[in-house]
């Protein structure tokens, strides 16, 4: 199932949060993004209503189980182009900036084929 690139960024930024902190509201996403709150309530909502997160009665966000997943596997791409991008001696702030561009143009099919190649070529 591929979505749009924003709706994936923000189920990493939900994943990448809830990992930090015990809760997740739409204030911490915004400050996670620098943007303004109303431009993440639409988002929330629109994640809410393509079944990817919950909100709770106190508004804290949580990824249903498709979220989560979907979530791991952009998590995923994003450390994996990040970590070799620094290897191969670029800047962490690049490094971070290309990893999450390639994240998103890269079929999970192909990463998986690609992560299994390096797997291979470098374990011990």
């Amino acid at each position: 199932m591929r979505i749009e690139h924003s709706k994936e960024d923000y189920l990493e930024a939900i994943l990448v949060l809830s990992e930090k902190q015990q809760e997740v509201r739409s204030i911490d996403v915004a400050d996670f993004f620098g943007y303004s709150k109303p431009s993440i309530s639409r988002a929330i909502s629109l994640l809410r209503d393509d079944g990817f997160i919950e909100l709770d009665e106190h508004k804290h966000i949580s990824l249903t189980r498709e979220g989560r997943k979907i979530a791991d596997k952009v998590y995923e791409k994003h450390t994996f182009f990040r970590d070799m991008l620094e290897q191969a001696g670029v800047d962490e702030k690049t490094a971070a900036a290309d990893a999450c561009r390639l994240e998103h143009a890269i079929s999970n099919k192909s990463f998986d084929k690609l992560k299994a190649a390096y797997l291979k070529n470098h374990s011990p």
